[in-house]
């Protein structure tokens, strides 16, 4: 499994392309499609779906320029099918940066286990930083995709629309947590981190 991460967009989001046996998964295309498309050919795979951890402005900002480029379907979950296509519900509309639109997402993502081609996914609910935020956990590699939840010694924000810091508490005990304490987390923003030292260490919820 290869893991590609890179800081893309106006908040240096994100974006990760997991690649395993010439195919791959694209996670938040957070900016800067043409980097992405770049990346994707150096790495000579061919991308399967794009997986949003959730829908805010800066985790889908060349979100329309890339499933158009390589007709991907769209997967995210449900409780923010809206947002794409709103300004205001993704947060473009308040922050004053360029607006960000998309098209409606092709499937709403089950809390269940995917497989894409070879790479098996294990989705997880983590609302609190947004309604919709959820983790992607690959089980036989170690790590999880964990959007704007669970930072190295820091969290999501949860003063934003449809955040709580409650909600986000327990979806960080229930779903991260519960992890293996050896798994890696490969957060929206900044660098990855461990389950293990999280528990031990952040200052906003410990073990």
């Amino acid at each position: 499994m290869r893991i590609e991460k890179m800081a893309l967009g106006p908040l240096s989001t994100n974006c990760y392309i997991i690649a395993y046996d010439e195919q791959a998964l694209i996670i938040d295309p957070a900016g800067d499609g043409d980097r992405i498309i770049d990346k994707i050919a150096e790495l000579k795979v061919e991308p399967l779906a794009i997986l949003l951890t959730h829908a805010h402005f800066d985790h889908i900002g060349a979100l329309e320029l890339v499933r158009t480029h390589y007709r991907l379907p769209v997967y995210m979950h449900k409780l923010e099918s809206d947002w794409l296509e709103d300004p205001n519900l993704n947060g473009s509309g308040l922050f004053g940066v360029e607006l960000v639109k998309a098209n409606r997402a092709d499937y709403f993502l089950d809390m269940k286990v995917y497989q894409f081609g070879s790479i098996s996914i294990e989705v997880r609910h983590t609302p609190g930083h947004s309604p919709g935020g959820v983790a992607f956990v690959f089980h036989d590699d170690q790590f999880v995709i964990g959007g704007d939840s669970l930072f190295a010694g820091a969290i999501g924000r949860t003063d934003l629309p449809g955040g709580s810091f409650e909600q986000l508490e327990e979806s960080i005990r229930q779903q991260f947590y519960t992890l293996p304490d050896e798994y890696i987390v490969y957060p929206g923003h900044g660098p990855e981190t461990e389950i293990q030292k999280e528990k031990d260490t952040n200052p906003f919820v410990q073990s």
